[in-house]
């Protein structure tokens, strides 16, 4: 029960930086710098390429685990 539990906040914590990162990368944008240019474009590259390494992370792990997602489900 408490590794549930620690598995959903940290699950909502992830999600609010990712909500702040990409709030940020909406402000950057608007701000004519020449610095920002490539704060945005790294922001931009960060916002595209962690959740794809996230993801991949999560398949990597339920491979080499050797569970299916029907069995995530059934517990």
């Amino acid at each position: 029960m408490k590794n549930g539990k620690i598995k959903r906040v940290l699950a909502l914590t992830i999600v609010i930086l990712w909500g702040v990162l990409i709030l940020s990368t909406l402000v950057i944008s608007f701000i004519d710098t020449p610095v920002t240019n490539t704060l945005f474009r790294g922001l931009i590259y960060t916002d595209i390429v962690l959740p794809v390494v996230a993801y991949a992370m999560m398949l990597a792990y339920r491979f080499l685990r050797g569970k299916s997602k029907n069995e995530d489900i059934e517990k």
